[in-house]
């Protein structure tokens, strides 16, 4: 590189000298320590918010009303929610602390009424999911929320996470939150089923699997699979106890947990998926008459010595874009790809012949 010197005499020579060592060895940005907003974790906008002062006293009118519609049926409201859940249930509410929320609304002069109100709700709603869902529903509501402790509590996150009122399970207590604009609102439906449901999948457990994963297994897979089964045993000439269905919960639930699968509800959806590969696969058998022809299955014995017959999510497949088959030490696998996870099930096992 070459610069013109405007100065003269020894200090100019020195000055251009200088200016060329630094446009040759550039010194790093000063900020270069500072992370590109890219590599920043993502902010929480969640703010935890410190309750309102409880009420010091409330009135004569409003302590009758605690007393004659809260505090003297709250015994039986507890004994309705452990004989519904099979084991001792207590509910905690403080009056003093919810009173300051009212709005000048139904809890102001009714203060008894309204937490006796949340209170039935819930129970309603837990005897109407476990109807739905079978007496597993229970068992899993006493294992996520085992304080066995039912609650209402002012929502304390702004943005509030509900528009009047929901529910979550925290320090194993399961909460009833009301929004603090909206007191005696709605108050049976605090535990719907889409309030309800999400605040046990996100509840803390050591359970190899979420509950959406748990639930869709007991609800989609299991009371089905037992038909699909004998289908495969049937095309095959076996008979059900000798072949083995493998749908590999706890691996592919790991494999997706730490992937993307293009599917945000895949965990509401894990048993029904997993059946459906099943099915697609006893689909494809008969469609290449594997239950006719006796080469074609004599060749699909013979390949898949262990008659077993699996699901497998992996990383990366060996012939097709969303599933396949493959043979592998003598077990079938249905493979399928986080991203493709639940795309054209019902053809992954079509090139099965070709596998032989």
């Amino acid at each position: 590189m070459r610069l013109l010197a405007i100065k003269k005499g020894p200090l100019a020579v020195q000055e251009v000298q200088h200016l060329q060592h630094h446009l040759e060895h550039p010194h790093p940005p000063l900020f270069n320590s500072i992370p590109h907003s890219s590599q920043l974790p993502p902010l929480n906008t969640s703010v935890t918010m410190a309750p309102l002062p409880p009420a010091e006293k409330l009135s004569l009118a409003v302590r009758k009303n605690v007393r004659d519609e809260w505090e003297n049926n709250k015994a039986d409201l507890e004994k309705q929610l452990s004989e519904l859940l099979g084991t001792e249930w207590t509910v905690e509410a403080d009056p003093k602390a919810i009173w300051p929320y009212h709005n000048d609304g139904y809890a102001k002069e009714s203060l008894g009424s309204c937490i006796k109100a949340y209170v039935e709700g819930a129970i309603y709603q837990i005897k109407y999911l476990s109807g739905r869902y079978g007496s597993e529903f229970a068992t899993e509501i006493n294992d996520l929320a085992h304080a066995h402790v039912l609650t209402l509590e002012v929502e304390d996150q702004d943005p509030a996470r509900f528009s009047y009122n929901g529910c979550e399970i925290k320090d194993g207590k399961l909460r009833i939150l009301f929004n603090e604009t909206c007191l005696g609102t709605n108050v049976d439906y605090a535990l719907q089923e889409n309030s309800l449901l999400p605040a046990l999948n996100a509840a803390p457990s050591d359970k190899p699997f979420s509950f959406h994963a748990r639930n869709s297994i007991r609800q989609d897979y299991e009371p089905a699979i037992g038909a699909v089964k004998k289908d495969i045993a049937d095309l095959l000439g076996k008979s059900v106890d000798e072949i083995t269905i493998n749908p590999n919960f706890e691996a592919n639930f790991a494999k997706l947990s730490e992937s993307k699968p293009s599917l945000e509800d895949w965990q509401e959806r894990l048993g029904n998926f997993t059946l459906k590969y099943f099915e697609g696969l006893a689909y494809q058998m008969k469609y290449q008459k594997v239950g006719e022809d006796e080469l074609i299955q004599e060749g699909l014995l013979e390949a898949v010595s262990k008659n077993e017959y699996a699901l497998r999510i992996v990383d990366t497949l060996t012939y097709d874009s969303y599933g396949e088959v493959v043979v592998e030490d003598g077990v079938l696998y249905i493979q399928a790809k986080p991203d493709t996870f639940g795309t054209n099930i019902d053809y992954a096992a079509q090139k099965l012949v070709d596998q032989l």
